[in-house]
């Protein structure tokens, strides 16, 4: 009986490339598995072609809300965004898929796993990083790196291979962005964007979304109801969150919100440029901050921030399942006990207008806050404020009089 592997299966031409050259080189059964985040019509058509390339079955595997609900929701909680601008949304993905690799692996009784990330990318380490946290025995093959046995370097070499083993498939050998896409945005890569001094050919290129500049001239309102960190209702209708980010990820690319042009640092040693469309993330991101800011205490928040930038470099290494994101990601769950609450709104021409918030935990005090005379604050309590706080300031500058006086 044969060994089989489970092949992390997209359906294009370089995992379609996999099955065939997969049962040349090892002589395995290829069970390919394809993870559905919310890639959309990207899976039409996958069961056929897995079936003519040879695979013995394939699983589709729908874990939309569990990658909603269990992985994208603790990175909006924790405000992770990488390098100030990524929302994470390849990142987020892969130790969902990872997991669940493994899963189908003990399942079928495999005895390896394979990917088609290249040999370059932040995909290889997220994948493998996974792997080896929940199946430190299964073997890992990563043809990319492989060069001896891997040696197709371009379209043209994988149709021709495919051609010869009899397999012929809907894919040409025309060149196109290197896209990634789930539920939560959708990346591209690739064409003039190799080149940092060129424009994105954003008319070419957008697929969720259009450029501020082709929005309406109108606003969009919106209304995001959260509870305890989760939101839970859009515009008073309750909703899951895999609904929410749909409805958003709707009305955001139709007012040109989210779209993201960055050269970013990726874990192998380069740096990368990508243009992101993220509608959905980016508004449900700030409302989740606006609703932040009402109700945080100032230490917790700069606390949060700087645990959110951790928690953001530690998805994007592939860390998920380590200590580390779990010792994180409880402390931003306790920061999420009061984070209920309403956020309204604007959407205008790529922008994200403030147009209201309020919680029943709301910190803000008007008494306090208001210019005018409120009875809960005593303005000459200040001055004693500032002597204790401004003290080492006023120490430090009558020291360095006396050292300069003793010079003279």
């Amino acid at each position: 009986m044969k060994e089989k592997v489970v092949l992390a299966y997209s359906g294009g031409l370089d995992t379609t490339t996999l099955i065939p050259w997969l049962k040349e080189n090892f002589d395995y059964d290829v069970v390919c598995c394809c993870i559905n985040c919310g890639q959309g019509n990207e899976l039409d058509g996958l069961e056929e072609r897995a079936r003519l390339s040879g695979a013995v079955k394939l699983y589709i595997e729908d874990v939309i809300d569990e990658f909603c609900d269990d992985f994208i929701m603790p990175c909006v909680q924790a405000g992770a965004v990488y390098e100030h601008k990524y929302l994470l949304g390849t990142s987020m993905a892969r130790p969902l898929i990872a997991k669940r690799l493994v899963e189908i692996a003990r399942k079928e009784g495999a005895t390896a796993i394979c990917h088609g990330a290249t040999g370059k990318g932040n995909d290889q380490i997220r994948f493998e990083l996974g792997i080896k946290a929940l199946a430190p025995d299964l073997r890992i093959i990563a043809p990319w790196r492989m060069t001896d046995v891997w040696t197709m370097k371009s379209r043209e070499d994988e149709i021709a291979y495919c051609e010869a083993h009899g397999i012929h498939l809907p894919f040409d050998a025309s060149h196109s962005y290197s896209r990634d896409r789930n539920l939560w945005h959708i990346s591209h890569e690739g064409l003039e964007l190799e080149d940092p001094s060129k424009a994105p050919n954003y008319d070419d290129m957008l697929v969720l979304s259009v450029t501020p500049e082709k929005a309406p001239d109108a606003e969009t309102e919106l209304t995001l109801a959260f509870e305890k960190g989760i939101p839970v209702a859009l515009n008073n209708k309750r909703m899951k969150v895999s609904e929410i980010i749909t409805e958003l990820n709707r009305v955001g690319g139709e007012n040109g919100i989210g779209i993201v042009d960055i050269v970013e640092n990726r874990v192998v040693g380069m740096k990368s440029r990508g243009v992101y469309e993220t509608p959905g993330g980016t508004i449900l991101m700030a409302a989740h901050e606006q609703l932040e800011e009402l109700v945080l205490d100032r230490e917790t928040m700069e606390m949060k921030k700087k645990l959110g930038s951790q928690f953001a470099q530690v998805v994007y290494e592939g860390k998920w399942f380590t200590p580390l994101r779990e010792a994180i990601q409880a402390f931003v769950t306790s920061t999420q006990k009061y984070i209920t609450g309403e956020a309204r709104l604007k959407l205008y021409k790529g922008n994200i207008i403030k147009a209201g918030t309020s919680s029943p935990y709301s910190l803000y005090n008007e008494s306090l806050a208001s210019f005018t005379t409120g009875d809960m604050y005593d303005h000459h309590d200040a001055d004693s404020f500032i002597t204790l706080f401004g003290l080492p300031l006023k120490v430090r500058a009558m020291k360095l009089a006396e050292a300069e006086n003793r010079k003279l």
